[in-house]
């Protein structure tokens, strides 16, 4: 087996995840549309769709850095962490109130952007994944910021948020699936014949 079709492989094994990815980001976009739509609904709905998106891309995080598919494994293990607690306490206890709420949310936004911004410099796309990132962490710092915040406020600085993160995070998984595809072309499958 020649060196090229062993990069080509490795390749194929890192980007096997990217179907996940593209699932991940619609579901947050789906999360982001919902509490934009109905922002009016009530507090607990607000933190059971927040707490569920956060707890599965925490849950991703983890399998990320645990797998080793990811080339910051602290601190998408740090991330994933965050995501889960703060996840299942949105999910456990959704009564907590407006400002509960928001801080867990802003706390979270803001991991997810510093760790976003510092990946940022080592990916492709590098502006982009730049503005998502501080996107996320100003949303965060805004929600944290104003304790007192209004619940059509925090709908719509999570609903955007969410939104924001799941077109960064399907567009990582489908650049992840394009890549895949190269790999798996014609010249991978000659120089595996060969």
């Amino acid at each position: 087996m020649s060196a090229q079709s062993l990069t080509n492989e490795e390749v194929r094994q890192s980007t096997r995840a990217w179907w996940l990815l593209l699932l991940i980001g619609l579901i947050s976009i789906a999360a982001g549309v919902v509490v934009l739509a109905k922002p009016s609904d009530s507090l607990t709905t607000l933190a059971v769709i927040a707490g569920i998106f956060v707890l599965v891309d925490g849950f991703f995080d983890l399998v990320l850095s645990i797998g080793g598919r990811t080339e910051n494994r602290g601190l998408a293990a740090i991330l994933g962490v965050l995501g889960v607690v703060v996840g299942v306490l949105l999910i456990r206890h959704p009564f907590g109130g407006v400002l509960a709420i928001a801080l867990l949310i802003g706390i979270w936004l803001i991991a997810m952007g510093v760790v976003r911004l510092i990946g940022a410099f080592e990916r492709e796309h590098r502006f982009w994944n730049i503005v998502l990132a501080l996107i996320e962490v100003a949303a965060g710092i805004v929600i944290v910021s104003t304790p007192p915040i209004g619940f059509a406020t925090l709908a719509l600085l999570v609903g955007i948020a969410f939104i924001a993160n799941g077109v960064a995070t399907f567009a990582l998984g489908w650049m992840m699936h394009t890549v895949r595809r190269d790999a798996s072309g014609p010249a991978y499958h000659a120089g595996a014949t060969a």
